[in-house]
């Protein structure tokens, strides 16, 4: 009923979903950034750990989500990224291993560092793993350098190992890429921004609000020039096709544009994507009374997220381009899963809905009547 080509395209929908849900709620490390920036005192503070510490599990659980289903739909990328550039991959993962520890010994009795101090994890958190995050995705189209030895996947070679890492530096080298930066940096803002929204939603203080607008635009700025660059950057940029029928790489100038005009859904998801971030960033700073432009950029978010991701993996592209050796490059065709293994994924994907449906009754339940800095003083369950 499902070709191969099908699943594979199914799958890569369903991680860049992911992946823009993780970039959504990044809110939570762009709001930790403004612990010390908005909170003026003890108490501003505490609401507005308080207000991530009740979130901060959805994003983890997201990007641990997000590595599983590559691992398990496009295991030959797990394998070469994870295996040969683990260090940046680490340095993500201590970032939100501060983050766990900070929420959970802040507020315990006895511990000897202080209470700034694991909110300044929090901040470190905040400020790093959007960047990590946003450089690591940018290889996606600036390229890794990385070998594949294909006959050893055929069981043709005389070693066991498949890929190998071209550079000591394993993985940190994204991070010196002008463009993978520029691309972290406009995920920085973007967390921050979305952070200063969802704090204006969840925060039942007029005082914390207004400080959030004004930092809102302050963030939003930033945003928008980095993210137009980037964009700009990767509709001109040169990528990689496969042709299937010589089982090869050819460089393709202005892919990532003619992937653009090819795929009209993915145009319209970008367009849509970025006039509903645009739309709550608009209410949120001039509307003084908006306190629901999380939900638009949110949104936005996703979608805008989700459709540069397609463009990097649909039409034949090299979704992990190698600039060591081009014919070692990643696409859907050559990386994925076997048709049994996607078919079986793919039945066990169809709960996907009802666990989003359950995310979505365990948010409204933790929202429901926002944060005071009467609760905050009342109750004895706080971060």
């Amino acid at each position: 009923m499902f070709t191969y080509t099908f699943l594979q395209q199914y799958w890569w929908v369903l991680v860049s979903l992911l992946g823009g849900l993780l970039v959504f709620l990044m809110f939570v490390q762009g709001a930790n950034t403004l612990i010390f920036r908005i909170g003026r005192d003890e108490a501003e503070r505490t609401m507005i750990v308080n207000s991530t510490g009740r979130k901060w599990e959805f994003t983890f659980t997201t990007l641990v989500t997000f590595g599983g289903a590559f691992f398990a739909s496009f295991p030959l990328f797990y394998s070469t990224s994870f295996g040969g550039a683990y260090w940046v991959w680490m340095l993500l993962l201590l970032t939100f291993v501060l983050q766990a520890v900070a929420y959970e010994y802040q507020n315990k009795p006895g511990h000897v560092m202080g209470r700034t101090a694991y909110r300044v994890f929090l901040v470190c958190n905040g400020l790093l793993a959007p960047i990590i995050v946003g450089a690591a995705v940018g290889t996606f189209f600036t390229g890794s350098p990385f070998v594949v030895e294909h006959n050893a996947m055929n069981g043709m070679g005389l070693t066991p190992v498949i890929s190998r890492w071209a550079s000591s530096w394993h993985g940190l080298e994204a991070l010196a890429n002008p463009w993978n930066l520029v691309l972290g940096l406009a995920l920085c803002f973007l967390a921050r921004t979305l952070g200063g929204m969802y704090l204006i939603n969840n925060l039942h203080d007029d005082t914390l609000r207004q400080r959030l607008r004004r930092q809102v635009l302050v963030d939003a700025v930033p945003f928008v020039l980095l993210f137009v660059a980037f964009l700009v950057f990767l509709l001109t940029a040169s990528g990689l096709t496969w042709d299937p029928s010589a089982q090869a790489f050819t460089p393709e100038p202005y892919k990532y544009l003619h992937n653009l005009l090819a795929l009209p859904v993915v145009s319209v998801m970008l367009l849509c994507g970025t006039v509903l971030v645009l739309l709550g960033l608009a209410r949120t700073v001039w509307c003084s009374k908006e306190t629901r432009g999380i939900w638009y950029a949110g949104i936005g978010t996703v979608l805008a997220v989700m459709s540069v991701l397609l463009l990097a993996g649909l039409n034949h592209t090299a979704y992990y381009p190698s600039y060591t050796d081009p014919q070692s490059s990643l696409c859907l065709a050559n990386s994925c899963s076997s048709e049994f293994t996607l078919r079986v994924m793919s039945v066990a994907g169809l709960a996907i809905p009802f666990v989003l449906a359950y995310i979505a009754y365990a948010w409204h339940a933790i929202d429901k009547g926002g944060i005071s800095r009467d609760e905050m003083q009342h109750t004895e369950h706080k971060y």
